[in-house]
């Protein structure tokens, strides 16, 4: 049995984690941290957990006696646990920004913070690093929104049929955390839609450099907020450089995620919708329709606590400790 341990497990992705492996069958949280809420047991901070037979603790990376660990922590609070925790000869599954990028410049840049503890990582988007990840120690999960940009724009960017990428997404107010913000507040949030960060999200230098892997390609992306819980609707909209019908691009996508156990590619003019896969490590693409101005347009969905943080993090796990990749993870999205 895989011994585990959820590092900042108070949060949505922490509850998330709990969620899945409470039903994962190789292993065995030992340890779920919070300082905030320390001795309290796990169901009073996850109502849904009823059945989580835990208290949350607040041990330090060096008191901690398992095989892998989840670092469900902020970006800048990461890079102080990582290291102790590879060092102990821990695997850890990174959910924070802190070690998702090749180039640390363009991580401290974007992050605006000094990187003090540099480390090797494999960037855990499992279509793309699946080999990769097998043989990893330490693990950057993928941000929620490059999650399904770059899913929806790997196919084009191989294809090398595209050179700029135009995207929007919109995201549910779960992926602001825990704790509301001016922003995320109920009464400033509902019946609206709200871009923030509109040329210069944090995400847009990740999306661009793991595209870049399949071709040269330029990325813009803008967010909006959406009054919804969960999920991310990604569209992405482009000019492709030599005539295609949908027909063609609906082929690309589908010979390219065939054998994907978590991307299901849908049929031309049909929708992904955020209830498709809401709750679970889905991602639905879709649309694959060209305006008469030659646009192509592709549509993606997510459930950002799921595909975009928790669900990935436990495939990632699967693949790093032997299990098969979709354990703990057969659920299926809940519409309506």
């Amino acid at each position: 049995m895989l011994k585990v341990a959820i590092i900042g497990a108070s949060g949505y992705t922490g509850g998330e984690l709990l969620r899945f492996l409470e039903f994962h069958e190789g292993v065995e949280v030992v340890a779920a941290t919070s300082r905030q809420y320390a001795d309290t047991p796990i169901r009073k901070v996850h109502p849904h957990l009823q059945d989580v037979d835990l208290n949350f603790t607040n041990e330090t990376p060096s008191d901690l006696d398992v095989d892998l660990a989840f670092t469900a922590t902020p970006h800048g609070a990461s890079m102080n646990i990582v290291p102790q925790l590879v060092e102990k000869g821990i695997k850890v599954v990174d959910l924070s920004g802190d070690y998702r990028f090749d180039d640390i410049e363009v991580y401290e840049k974007w992050y605006n913070l000094k990187h003090k503890a540099p480390l090797d990582a494999v960037y855990g988007l499992p279509e793309m690093y699946r080999e990769d990840i097998k043989d990893a120690n330490l693990v950057a999960n993928p941000g929620c929104f490059p999650t399904g940009a770059i899913l929806a724009g790997i196919p084009l960017v191989k294809e090398g049929l595209v050179d700029t990428l135009i995207m929007d997404s919109k995201t549910g107010v779960s992926g602001a955390g825990v704790n509301p913000t001016p922003v995320s507040h109920y009464p400033n949030i509902s019946d609206n839609v709200v871009p923030y960060a509109v040329t210069n999200h944090r995400h847009m230098p990740e999306i661009q450099e793991k595209l870049q892997k399949y071709g040269d390609v330029r990325v813009s992306f803008t967010p909006h907020l959406v009054p919804v819980i969960r999920g991310i609707l990604t569209t992405l909209h482009c000019f492709p450089n030599k005539d295609v019908t949908p027909e063609e691009i609906l082929e690309i996508y589908r010979q390219q995620y065939t054998a994907e156990p978590f991307v299901r590619v849908l049929d031309i003019g049909e929708m992904p919708r955020l209830s498709s896969v809401r709750g679970s490590n889905f991602c639905h693409i879709g649309c694959f329709e060209i305006d008469e101005n030659g646009r192509l347009v592709v549509v993606a969905a997510i459930d950002n606590l799921v595909k975009g943080a928790s669900g990935v993090a436990v495939q990632n796990m699967n693949l790093m400790c032997g299990f098969s990749e979709d354990m703990g993870l057969e659920c299926v999205g809940l519409h309506p």
